[in-house]
């Protein structure tokens, strides 16, 4: 007799995709539980009611509840989507960059520094326009595009008076001059399934502040791109966002694991809550293979 299997999955608010995901597995049959990460608590004595679990479809908005979920969860031997390590990775651009750098996918340069005086050095020689981001956030926010001293030292001691740790590491990258787009690509498993043009008149293109979703053909320099810089992170479930530099050609600029995608299901027509609910059950059923 096959066994029965299990789901759970792990979310903060019922939005499109999730309404997306829950469908698909009832579509198939599916046997799951839906954990608000508001109301679940974990029992580090009692594991048992997680372990009931062959996988866990982790869905949260806050990347901390998530990414502590997922660390109880896999230490109990929960089969997760994605990982403990991969949300870790995914969810810091500084660790996110390391791990391409490490290996050898092309991004932006890319210099990380502790002081307001070695920040501003390490901007002076890399030349402006530069960018600067917080290692920790989503939707295209906190983001500044620096043109010039006075500017570079206005945000750097804004950032230092915000207080937070996130706020006293300076992730500064090179501006690309983008055609007024970006990529937007979906890696499931090892395939990218499909992508979509993020266009904008503004600098920064993330649909959140206003960018349109456009079809953009996977081609096999984005899909070999995308797949190398998912498997750096880990693998799993995971959008890439990549950019269009006039020189240099494709460069990855960061890496998401709990991606949106109410605008590429309508805009490409691919099934990525499908593609994501197959994934979770292929994960399920490798570890009941391991444990049968």
């Amino acid at each position: 007799m096959v066994p029965r299997i299990r789901i759970g999955v792990l979310f903060s608010r019922v939005r499109v995709e999730e309404k997306w995901i829950f469908a698909a597995l009832e579509q198939r049959g599916i046997d799951y539980d839906r954990l608000d990460d508001r109301l679940i608590y974990f029992d580090l004595d009692n594991p048992g009611p997680w372990t009931q679990y062959d996988a866990v479809l982790e869905r949260s908005i806050s990347f901390a509840r998530g990414l502590y979920a997922l660390r109880v969860l896999n230490a109990w031997g929960v089969p997760t989507v994605n990982t403990a390590a991969v949300a870790e990775t995914c969810g810091d651009k500084l660790a996110t960059s390391a791990a391409l750098a490490r290996a050898g996918v092309p991004q932006p340069r890319t210099v990380a520094a502790y002081t307001v005086e070695s920040a501003l050095d390490a901007i002076e020689k890399m030349g402006y326009p530069v960018v600067i981001k917080p290692v920790v956030g989503s939707w295209g926010r906190l983001l500044a595009k620096i043109n010039d001293r006075d500017a570079a030292e206005a945000i750097l001691e804004h950032k230092t008076t915000l207080g937070s740790y996130q706020h006293s590491i300076f992730y500064i990258q090179e501006y690309i001059a983008k055609p007024g787009r970006d990529i937007r690509a979906f890696v499931v498993g090892d395939q990218t399934i499909c992508a979509i043009y993020r266009k904008s008149e503004h600098w920064i293109t993330n649909t959140a502040r206003g960018g349109q979703g456009e079809v953009c053909p996977v081609t096999s320099e984005l899909a070999d791109i995308c797949g190398r810089a998912a498997q750096a992170l880990g693998g799993g479930v995971l959008a890439v966002d990549v950019i269009e530099d006039p020189e240099r050609g494709l460069l990855v600029n960061e890496v998401n694991h709990t991606m949106e995608f109410h605008t590429t299901v309508p805009t490409t027509g691919v099934d990525i809550p499908g593609m994501i609910v197959e994934h979770l059950l292929a994960v399920a059923r490798r570890e009941i293979e391991v444990l049968a």
